[in-house]
């Protein structure tokens, strides 16, 4: 095992595996220096990263606290900052920290960093965290035990974070926590992102091949040229609506995601929904992507294929740029309708691993075991 000097402290990023190891190892090409530049001169850090499930089967901000804590006892590790990707809850609030000034402990939520600049935020958090963790360097003058223990703000003034309760039995002895609506957002952002909706694109083949195969079809179909040429903008896009709809419905339908709370109590009312906000939105960037990737297709396919001669003999119209639009559109909503049913033929399990990350999916079943067929 590898000793480090006395006079540097070992800071070890624990992350659950997938996104959240992503974001610390590309942390830690950088932290070390920041935490050295930060925290003063003679004052040297080591960073290490570790990847572990370790929210396995839990989600419970005492109970992770209590597994980082014993993860380090047979190491050499001064400061542990864990990370996952999964939202904490703790006394009816969205957890964004633990930490454990005794033990040296911080633990991050990820979601409560909100959807955009991830990277940035984790950064900072993790060093505010390890900067408060670590204290001042010892001068020879004894500061009061309340300075010593404060850290760093995790947030500015205009930011919905603020302290929060911690219990006399946990291990934690400082709480920050996102509340009101603009905390709610923050979370709810965090977890679409923690799902990646992009990657329900690749993960739903057999309906991307039928909604490809229906647009195909239907864009050298006369009747089609003969209805988009008769429909205004508004149906159009009442028919976009429809058609996405119909598809985010069925996938969250046809693939059980939607949640349902595991008691009656307002904080598992409150995380139902979270979770199910989370769904809905999850799969709807997924598949307004593969609705403008299906848009993109019809258009060049009708390019390609059409005759102005033909089409123009059909309708009456000439195909011009705009015809070119309106049935590329037109055709789109029902390639999605079409992708729709292709869906069914998708096992759920594939679904769920396009919609969700892999905590997500691990708490799901998680779930599913503990209640049962």
């Amino acid at each position: 095992m590898h000793t480090p000097p006395q006079d540097v402290t070992v800071v070890a990023l624990l992350a659950d595996p997938d996104a959240p190891t992503d974001v610390a190892q590309r942390m830690a090409r950088v932290l070390a220096p920041r935490l050295a530049d930060r925290s003063g001169p003679g004052r040297r850090f080591e960073v290490r990263v570790v990847s572990e499930p370790f929210t396995a089967g839990a989600e419970d901000p005492h109970t992770l606290m209590r597994r980082v804590k014993e993860r380090g006892r047979t190491e050499d590790w001064d400061i542990i900052v864990a990370l996952t990707d999964l939202p904490l809850h703790a006394h009816g609030r969205r957890v964004v920290v633990d930490l454990s000034h005794t033990h040296g402990l911080a633990l991050l939520s990820l979601p409560s960093l909100g959807g955009l600049r991830l990277q940035a935020r984790a950064r900072r958090a993790v060093e505010e965290a390890v900067l408060g963790l670590a204290g001042p360097r010892d001068t020879g003058v004894e500061e009061p035990a309340r300075r010593q223990r404060r850290p760093r703000p995790f947030a500015g003034r205009l930011t919905p974070v603020r302290p929060g309760q911690v219990g006399d039995e946990e291990t934690a002895d400082l709480r920050y926590v996102i509340s009101g609506p603009r905390g709610y957002l923050r979370v709810l952002l965090g977890m679409v992102r923690a799902n990646r909706p992009w990657r329900l694109v690749p993960g739903l083949s057999k309906a991307l091949a039928a909604a490809l195969a229906t647009g195909a079809v239907a864009t050298v179909n006369s009747t089609v040229w003969s209805l988009a040429e008769a429909l205004s903008a508004p149906r159009l896009v009442i028919a976009m609506v429809g058609s996405v709809t119909l598809m985010i419905g069925w996938l969250i339908v046809d693939a059980e995601l939607w949640h349902r709370p595991a008691g009656g109590s307002p904080e598992a009312r409150q995380k139902t929904r979270l979770y199910n906000a989370s769904t809905v939105l999850t799969v709807g960037i997924g598949v307004l992507v593969c609705y403008a990737g299906l848009l993109l297709v019809n258009v060049v396919w009708a390019l390609f294929i059409l005759n102005d001669q033909v089409f123009a003999a059909m309708t009456r119209e000439p195909l011009d740029a705009t015809e070119y639009w309106t049935l590329s559109w037109f055709v789109a909503s029902t390639a999605t309708v079409g992708g729709a049913l292709g869906s069914g033929l998708e096992s759920d399990e594939a679904i769920r691993a396009a919609a969700y990350s892999k905590r997500e999916q691990e708490r799901r079943h998680m779930l599913q075991d503990d209640h049962g067929p």
